[in-house]
């Protein structure tokens, strides 16, 4: 069918979804009240009601099913299924996380878990991640079903509880479950667009995990007056041996990757401006970004290992007494370039701490459960070129192959169970998102486009030749 033909026909799903974009920024704001923070025990009850929230909502879209599944020791995961097309038609799955990074210590202007509209941005932990990003997928199969009566396409929604905290029992699911990630294309809106003007299509992640640096000298604490100047400080090693891990820039002395020329260009053809990480970044006045030292900023956030400290056991404030600590660790989290393993990276940084470790302390660095890898895709065939045509068509303009810095383990898991499937990565985030940081926030404009995309999406996928064979 001509692409004019069929977004013709798509013109009354279009004009539902524009219709009752109050209605979905209401239901957004009832998802994003609950803190269904998945690190913090504390919550992990707010995750199950989330999750029991999201799946009641989904059962009045009228899903062939919907469950909420469950393992021990896990948080749960919401499932549904819109099967109506026929067994002829090609099933897409559609991926986002309903749980929440921590927002305690962070200085909110708005109340965090309360949905607040400030010009274009609508403010709230997880307001685009990911919370903007799957229900823009609600909006768009509630405009399909409403005028239509069913989806153009089979459709499997797949909303995980515990992304935010590395999905370390994803795999599990996976193998319990395995009827539930089953489809011909995978679908995930979790990830940046370049600008709110331009969108975006994710080739490549990063991959993630932690290592915890320990540093002994003493078997307990000891008085700082007696015993300074005799005895080494295990805090102050423990900054130096960090520091050499890093260059003066800040960025990892070891474990940087060599791209192709082909890889490299991709990546300056993505410009970075220091105002756009000025802004997003928030950077105060007078700091700088990061030289680009030869590399593309756009290599330097995606296809680089970064390290960055996340936690320690240094003294504070509350914890402060006049002694000589006997440990001192510091949790690391390591973002890995695309291919890159944990295992790699781990031996690189303990061949380093052991280079620059004080000899009168001892170092080890211990690799923690749950790495998720990197993704490098090269997104080319009919379902892409589908989708390029659904964005050109709300968005005026072309998909720009982006990489994201961050880290989605399922991306991976699901690429390598279901080898040359297409995966679609898009999102609803923009520069001035600061996804996981103090007024995270959504363009209403960015919103409002990716579930009109979506309406087209879903058409556009479900021609023939395009998932499946004529």
């Amino acid at each position: 069918m001509a692409t004019d033909t069929l977004h013709a026909t798509c013109q009354p799903a279009l004009d539902r979804a524009s219709a009752q974009f109050e209605h979905t920024l209401a239901l957004l704001g009832r998802f994003l009240r609950i803190p269904a923070i998945s690190c913090d025990p504390a919550h992990a009850g707010d995750v199950a009601r989330l999750a029991d929230a999201i799946a009641a909502h989904l059962t009045t879209l009228g899903p062939a099913e919907c469950r909420v599944l469950h393992l021990d020791g896990a948080h749960p995961l919401v499932t549904a299924l819109w099967n109506q097309a026929g067994p002829a038609a090609p099933t897409v799955l559609v991926y986002g996380h309903l749980d929440l990074q921590p927002v305690k210590g962070e200085a909110w202007r708005t109340p965090p878990h309360e949905a607040t509209i400030v010009g274009d941005r609508l403010y709230a932990r997880g307001a685009a991640d990911d919370m903007g990003g799957w229900v823009s997928h609600l909006a768009a199969i509630e405009a399909w079903l409403a005028t239509a009566g069913k989806l153009p396409c089979n459709l499997r929604l797949v909303i995980e509880g515990e992304e935010e905290c590395g999905s370390s029992n994803l795999e599990a699911y996976m193998d319990e479950f395995p009827d539930v990630f089953v489809a011909d294309a995978m679908v995930l809106t979790d990830c940046e667009n370049p600008s709110t003007d331009v969108p975006g299509l994710t080739i490549s992640l990063r991959g993630l995990v932690e290592m915890v640096l320990t540093v002994q000298a003493l078997q307990a604490d000891g008085h700082s007056g007696l015993w300074g100047n005799a005895v080494p400080d295990v805090c102050t090693s423990l900054c130096k041996i960090i520091a050499g891990l890093v260059d003066d820039d800040g960025r990892p002395t070891v474990g940087l990757r060599q791209w192709s020329s082909d890889q490299v260009a991709a990546a300056a053809a993505v410009p970075i401006p220091d105002y756009v990480v000025r802004k997003g970044a928030h950077l105060l006045p007078g700091v700088a970004p990061l030289p680009n030292r030869g590399r593309p900023r756009a290599e330097w956030m995606w296809l680089q290992p970064a390290l960055t400290v996340v936690a320690t056991t240094l003294p504070t404030q509350q914890t402060k007494k006049n002694a000589l600590r006997a440990k001192a660790t510091a949790t690391l989290s390591v973002r890995l370039a695309p291919g890159q393993r944990a295992a790699e990276m781990h031996a690189l940084l303990s061949a380093r701490v052991a280079e620059v470790c004080p000899p009168q302390v001892q170092a080890s660095l211990e690799v923690q459960p749950g790495e998720g890898e990197g993704w490098l895709y090269t997104p080319t065939g009919p379902a892409f070129e589908a989708a390029g045509r659904a964005y050109r068509a709300v968005w005026g303009a072309d998909l720009v192959r982006v990489g994201v810095g961050g880290s989605i383990p399922f991306v991976a898991l699901f690429g390598n169970r279901f080898d040359g499937l297409p995966l679609i990565l898009n999102g609803v985030m923009d520069p001035e998102t600061t996804a996981h940081g103090p007024n995270e926030s959504m363009h209403l404009g960015v919103f409002r486009k990716a579930i009109l995309t979506n309406v087209l999406l879903y058409a556009e996928l479900a021609q023939p030749g395009v998932l499946r064979p004529q």
